[in-house]
């Protein structure tokens, strides 16, 4: 595996799945062009899914001009209660891809009890999929997920998969026990959008950068997630043969990465701890419940992460694009937003949290900061 990953959700024409005769030749030109630099960089993993409406097709028109053996190629397909409907989107798939066979299959979507159970159930998607791999249309299994940490690492210990797809990065490290039960399996570490929701790094703000210096965001973020060798692989959504650039440039760090990025992190937490204190950045998500277990649902925990970024590291436009998602994102993006709660009861509901008297005048403050936004597509939250 590369380190790093060409993931197709950017360059793709059109979220719908358009016919052939509707992808503009301009926009196909730009697809071939991008994953023709990335194999030219090395980057032979390419990653799409059934979910990122043209970019399959589009991948597709392009992969013949290649040797098969040449490329790892990972689709993606949301599990169902239905198995069935589960391997008919697969053929899908591979119609779009025109692939014999996909060197991973991931279940796309394993984010809370219910999609895990219809993946890792007795007859569910996983067993689909097994059936599909001695047919030798499949290499590996793996799973994608937006889920909890509890969720992910249930997942991982079914034993069901080789590989799994997850949120893990400088500004969001809470997956980590995650990350740890599927190194102790020897299980494949794919980090999704660590530049996107990573924190909109390819327009991170000033100050953020000062503080990153002489590394720009995205490259320190970089070096962050594969300092740990249980990491395996970075997903890069390029939109343009350039966007590989920067991380490429990276690597050349690659060989003494943690001399490059201490004194940057360092940077980073005094700067955090400056301006929220040395208590708070130390335990602030100590004790906070998932949101069904908060009054009207509120992401508390979501909430005050991204109000700690903003105030921190002025990543409010980035705070904005997530906290605008919530209350409409179903298991990819659980929980509501902050705008009206009873104070006395979320007050109660935090009583682990010794931070619990402090919190609503937060979230108060976070929802003046943050709201307002247009939604994003919630398929690829």
């Amino acid at each position: 595996m590369p380190v790093f990953t060409c993931g197709g959700m950017r360059y793709q024409h059109s979220w719908k799945d358009v016919e052939q005769g509707e992808i503009p030749d301009e926009s196909q030109r730009t697809v071939a062009a991008t994953i023709e630099r990335a194999l030219e960089l090395g980057i032979n993993h390419l990653e799409t899914a059934r979910g990122y409406g043209s970019s399959e097709r589009q991948l597709g028109r392009i992969l013949p001009q290649f040797p098969r053996k040449s490329l790892l190629v990972q689709t993606k397909v949301g599990p169902q209660r239905d198995p069935q409907g589960f391997v008919q989107k697969f053929e899908v798939c591979m119609d779009r891809l025109g692939l014999d066979y996909i060197d991973f299959l991931a279940l796309h979507g394993v984010n809370d009890a219910e999609t895990l159970e219809w993946s890792v159930g007795a007859g569910g998607c996983v067993d689909a999929a097994e059936g599909l791999r001695a047919q030798g249309r499949v290499r590996h299994i793996g799973f994608s997920t937006h889920g909890p940490t509890r969720i992910i690492v249930q997942a991982i210990e079914s034993g069901r998969f080789d590989y799994v797809n997850l949120h893990w990065y400088y500004i969001n490290p809470f997956n980590w026990p995650a990350v740890q039960a599927a190194a102790a399996r020897d299980m494949g570490v794919f980090i999704i959008s660590p530049s996107d929701k990573g924190g909109l790094l390819y327009k991170a703000p000033d100050k953020l950068r000062r503080l990153c210096a002489p590394l720009t965001p995205m490259q320190f973020n970089d070096l962050f997630c594969l300092a740990h060798p249980e990491v395996h692989t970075l997903s890069i959504g390029a939109s343009c043969p350039t966007d590989f650039d920067e991380h490429v440039a990276a690597l050349a760090h690659y060989d003494r990465i943690a001399a490059t990025i201490a004194p940057i992190n360092q940077r980073l937490r005094e700067e955090m701890e400056r301006v929220l204190g040395p208590a708070w950045v130390a335990t602030w998500w100590h004790g906070i419940p998932e949101p069904a277990q908060l009054p009207g649902q509120v992401h508390v925990h979501e909430i005050v992460r991204l109000w700690n970024l903003a105030k921190a590291f002025d990543l409010v436009e980035f705070g904005k694009t997530r906290y605008n998602l919530l209350g409409d994102g179903g298991h990819w993006v659980p929980g509501m937003r902050a705008g009206d709660f009873d104070e006395p009861e979320m007050v109660r509901a935090l009583a682990a949290s010794p931070h619990a008297a402090r919190i609503p005048a937060i979230l108060r403050e976070a929802h003046q900061l943050l709201v307002g936004e247009e939604k994003k597509r919630l398929s690829s939250a």
